[in-house]
């Protein structure tokens, strides 16, 4: 059975349901008790489960991760809520070189199942400081899982699965899918693996990899080409770090074209690395070269207008899958 919930409501449900679960799980963050978290994420969890488990924190995100890292080790699976994925780089160190190193560096004795909560991406008028995308700061960091769900589904199962993995998962939900992002999502405990992508449209001619809030105008640009002939297969990886080289591969094989997808800079973002990957492992497969619509090298404005200018749209992605079916 399943029900039709959206992308915000399908986290909560996922925070409540490991919550009861498992009592090691707590979520720890500003304003997450009786405020309900900055979106609502979080709201009735201090209702239900009391503040032991549903930590109100300073304005201090080193804090909060270290907490969390802190509380890991003596057993616990603590969600930490980076109120905006932007100040997430102020809890970076504890992250990157205490929570990513940790099983490392204690040669496998030690694990640290914390998940940290990272709303992201733009499109909502947030601005300089509400609108960034940070996912490529991490997906460089061994020790490190990445997620970036699409779909309500996704937002549960994967949060599932991150609160249960040994690892510190880094899960970015994007504020623009909160409310408008709907779809069924199966009652009971289903779990969506991380490192393994979906195949959201089948295709013969392009493969169009994504993933987050590209997914959707990369399926609406899709749907364009299938009008012209042009069949494009659209992958959307769901998990960044890992992510699931194999079936980038296998599409590309099939269809000898690639255009990545994303909303973050282009410059080093997680396009750069699976353009690498293909050109070095499937040179062969290809008749075109690889292609990436994205975000520009540049700061989220606070003019709407110049935002959307900015942000990659179902017109950009159309006319790039143009260019390389034609090629």
């Amino acid at each position: 059975m399943a029900k039709e919930i959206s992308y915000l409501e399908a986290i909560r449900e996922a925070l409540f349901e490991e919550m009861r679960r498992d009592p090691k799980v707590f979520v720890l963050g500003e304003d997450v008790g009786p405020y309900g978290g900055a979106f609502g994420v979080t709201a009735g969890i201090v209702d239900e489960f009391g503040e032991a488990r549903c930590l109100d924190t300073p304005i201090s995100e080193s804090a909060i991760v270290g907490v969390a890292i802190g509380a890991s080790l003596r057993g616990y699976r603590p969600v930490a809520e980076m109120q905006f994925a932007d100040f997430i780089s102020c809890g970076f160190d504890q992250i990157v070189n205490q929570g990513a190193t940790l099983r490392y560096r204690t040669g496998g004795r030690v694990a640290c199942p914390i998940v940290v909560r990272a709303p992201s991406g733009g499109n909502v008028g947030g601005g300089l400081y509400h609108s960034q995308n940070p996912e490529g700061w991490f997906i460089h960091r061994p020790g490190l899982k990445v997620v970036a769900p699409a779909t309500p589904w996704d937002a549960k199962g994967l949060l599932k699965a991150a609160i249960r993995d040994d690892n510190p998962v880094i899960y970015f939900e994007h504020k623009y899918l909160y409310r408008r992002a709907k779809g069924p999502v199966p009652e009971g405990d289903e779990i969506v693996p991380i490192g393994i992508a979906a195949v959201r449209r089948p295709g013969s001619d392009v493969t169009l990899v994504t993933y987050g809030a590209m997914v959707q105008p990369s399926i609406e640009a899709a749907d364009r080409l299938a009008k012209e002939g042009v069949e494009v297969e659209v992958i959307d990886l769901r998990s960044l770090l890992p992510y699931d080289k194999a079936a980038i591969l296998a599409s590309v094989e099939k269809t000898s074209r690639l255009l990545i997808v994303h909303e973050d800079v282009k410059t080093l973002g997680i396009g750069s690395d699976i353009a690498a990957v293909v050109v070095e492992e499937r040179f062969d497969a290809l008749d075109a070269p690889v292609m990436r619509v994205t975000y520009p090298d540049t700061h989220p404005p606070f003019s709407q207008v110049l935002e959307q200018y900015n942000l990659p749209n179902a017109d950009k992605i159309t006319d790039a899958l143009r260019q390389l079916a034609g090629y």
